[in-house]
């Protein structure tokens, strides 16, 4: 007798993301630390993208970033995930702006299945939130 449970008849259903879930997000009334930097919190509408978009890995990397000279220099973040096209060779890019446009840094994420084609993050004061949010 084979002991292993399978899900075999059940759909499986993946959590969705939209642009406009993600709007329903206007300040927060809980705050959640990072795991690796203890220094810094997100929001519901943060920890909502990334429960829905399987995107935790998001989190982890703006606020692992924060270690960075150029990054930590700025009191203001604008962080934008930007999904590539089918005809290059990496998933996405993601970048680190001032508020003025100007880039403080940048990294390409080799692959990833983020269901929108590009989303944004202020970061501000140790915490990470949707523009929204703000």
């Amino acid at each position: 007798m084979n002991n292993t449970a399978t899900n075999e008849g059940t759909p499986a259903t993946t959590p969705t993301l939209t642009e406009t879930d993600l709007r329903q997000f206007h300040g927060t009334e809980t705050w959640f630390r990072h795991w690796g930097n203890r220094s810094m919190t997100y929001t519901e509408g943060v920890q909502y993208m990334a429960e829905r978009g399987g995107a935790y890995w998001l989190i982890d990397e703006i606020a692992i970033s924060q270690s960075l000279p150029a990054v930590k220099r700025e009191e203001f973040q604008v962080w934008t995930l930007t999904l590539s096209d089918a005809d290059t060779k990496f998933g996405a890019v993601l970048t680190c702006d001032d508020g003025n446009d100007n880039i403080v840094y940048t990294k390409k994420i080799p692959f990833t299945d983020f269901p929108l084609s590009t989303i944004k993050f202020y970061c501000t004061d140790n915490v990470i939130m949707l523009p929204g949010e703000y």
